[in-house]
């Protein structure tokens, strides 16, 4: 195993598992790839970016149960939306079956007028009517696709349903703006999570730093006679006859195996490749048409308690989430704050809450002073949040990840290669390899148990691993079931 993010890591439990000698190499000093968390120099855990999951990810939670970490994940059924006239919106699940167990909550949504609500139920029928996969002239199932904001015109939605509904959801879902979205994949987001079954909507936030979601991953290829290897970066591979001979580490040291699974970016990987094989073969060939979308993390800590949600989105902002990290961890979490930071930096120890703020495809701050996102997004809090108004802003940092998904462009499905490829021994994982699925942790765990299957299916012991999509329910059950 390369790499040791979450693609890795499911190819590497389900290996194991499935009686296999496991051996992964990870250039950090840590695992989880960008899905983790760190240690800043007072003592503060920060992850890189709040992480999410829903109800509707089936293979995610698989391998959080694989791994022990189920009960490191807290769902909430409740999410709340906050517009800067402070008028609210919720989205819960109420006593119909689905497709209208959010029907008395939509109606009830205050950010949106009638007009929006009847245009957004228009285009609900469309994904509805066809399980989620519209067909006609849209162009929606041509190869190069259309964009999610062009699918969104066809079905002439309001330019507030737009911006206050659609553009909230699949910005943070796939972290790309409408316009540079496959429509696929939206249409997808809410038929799988939010139309086909009453539970797919529900969110899963970690009550943990990310890190501490991985920790029964070593453990577990440890106890299956494996080894993880950190601060070890791959150089270089080594290909004779079509066939990889060895990988290549610092200090010309090469390690072989029987099977190699990649589960590194796709722009690493393309630099590993020899030339020739490159391009030689098409699925290589064309990795560099793969984009990439960024997210920013702002961390606050405040002197003072500014709000008791756990999490809220935000409407018509630059902050997208506001997620209330000291009621997610719990009390420890500021206790163990305030002690690490009395050791260190006294005044982060008057620090009472702390909160994260995730802003996904956000490309117009990649370039900006983080002093001048931390005041952008300060006041931003300050107006939707009325008790920040007085506290005071005890610490704050940045963290922006330039290259945190692949971007999932119109036509992209076309460049990702599937986790088998032509070179013998050698297997992809990533989420932006062929899953079906978009940048997501979920689409990470698929390929990664996608991969495995392939290692073994090669092997002439074929296992299965993949775990099927959430099935419909309520009404919807009794539809399909017709068709």
């Amino acid at each position: 195993m390369i790499g040791g993010g979450l693609a890795g890591l499911a190819a590497g439990v389900a290996l194991a598992e499935s009686g296999r000698r496991v051996r992964l190499f990870e250039q950090r000093p840590f695992l989880g790839g960008r899905a983790t968390s760190y240690v800043l120099p007072d003592g503060e855990h920060v992850d890189n970016c709040q992480h999410v999951t829903l109800g509707c990810c089936t293979n995610l939670d698989d391998f959080y149960r694989r791994v022990g970490s189920t009960n490191k994940v807290k769902f909430f059924d409740r999410l709340l939306f906050l517009d800067p006239q402070g008028r609210q919106g919720e989205m819960e699940a109420g006593f119909l079956p689905a497709p209208f167990h959010m029907t008395g909550s939509f109606a009830r949504f205050a950010p949106l007028s009638l007009a929006d609500k009847i245009s957004i139920g228009r285009a609900m029928l469309t994904i509805l009517r066809t399980s989620g996969k519209p067909s006609g002239p849209s162009g929606l199932n041509s190869p190069e696709g259309i964009s999610m904001l062009d699918w969104l015109k066809q079905q002439r939605q309001t330019q507030r349903a737009i911006d206050r509904f659609w553009r909230v959801v699949l910005v943070s879902a796939l972290d790309e703006e409408l316009d540079k979205t496959d429509a696929r994949f939206g249409i997808d987001v809410f038929w799988k999570a939010f139309l086909c079954n009453s539970s797919g909507y529900r969110m899963g936030v970690p009550v943990v730093p990310l890190a501490e979601l991985y920790d029964g991953c070593r453990a577990f290829i440890e106890k299956q006679g494996g080894e993880v290897n950190l601060r070890s970066a791959v150089r270089g591979i080594k290909i004779e006859n079509n066939s990889i001979a060895a990988v290549g580490f610092d200090n010309n040291r090469e390690e072989s195996a029987d099977a190699y699974v990649f589960a590194i970016p796709h722009d690493n990987f393309a630099e590993l490749l020899p030339h020739e094989i490159a391009q030689s073969e098409p699925a290589f060939r064309n990795l560099d048409k793969i984009k990439d979308s960024p997210i920013t993390g702002v961390h606050f800590w405040f002197d003072r308690e500014v709000t008791a949600e756990p999490f809220i989105t935000l409407l018509d902002t630059t902050v997208q989430w506001v997620f209330n990290k000291t009621a997610l961890f719990g009390p420890a979490a500021t206790q163990g704050a305030a002690t690490n930071a009395d050791a260190a930096n006294s005044k982060t120890s008057a620090a009472k809450q702390y909160l994260q703020l995730v802003i996904s495809a956000s490309y117009d701050l990649l370039q900006k002073p983080r002093q001048e996102i931390i005041d952008l997004c300060l006041k931003e809090v300050r107006t939707a949040l009325p008790a920040a108004r007085e506290a005071n802003l005890v610490k704050a940092t940045v963290i922006k990840e330039a290259a945190a998904t692949f971007s999932p462009q119109p036509g992209v499905d076309r460049w990702r290669p599937k986790q088998q490829t032509s070179v013998n021994k050698l297997f992809l994982a990533g989420d932006w390899t062929a899953t079906g699925w978009p940048a997501t942790m979920e689409g990470a765990v698929r390929s990664g148990y996608l991969a495995a299957e392939a290692v073994t299916r090669v092997a002439g012991a074929p296992q299965q691993f993949l775990q099927p999509d959430l099935g419909a329910n309520g009404l919807v059950s009794l539809w399909a079931k017709k068709k």
